[in-house]
């Protein structure tokens, strides 16, 4: 049986914390800042937890990440 392998992609977007959660990045942080408020800017830059839902769905491909 070949190894499990981390999907690359999604090594890049998403986080697994110490107790197992997973964190994703908010859209819209990346270019055009210029005309968005400071506030708008400091709310997209948290990293929320991901639904239990979507984390079901994530752990096959977040295989070796820990």
């Amino acid at each position: 049986m070949p190894k499990m392998k981390t999907h690359s992609s999604l090594k890049d977007r998403f986080k697994v914390t110490g107790t197992g959660k997973v964190k994703r990045n908010k859209a819209h942080r990346n270019h055009l800042l210029s005309h968005k408020s400071n506030r708008a800017k400091r709310v997209l830059c948290t990293q929320p937890n991901m639904a239990a839902g979507d984390v079901s769905r994530l752990k096959q491909g977040l295989a070796n990440l820990k």
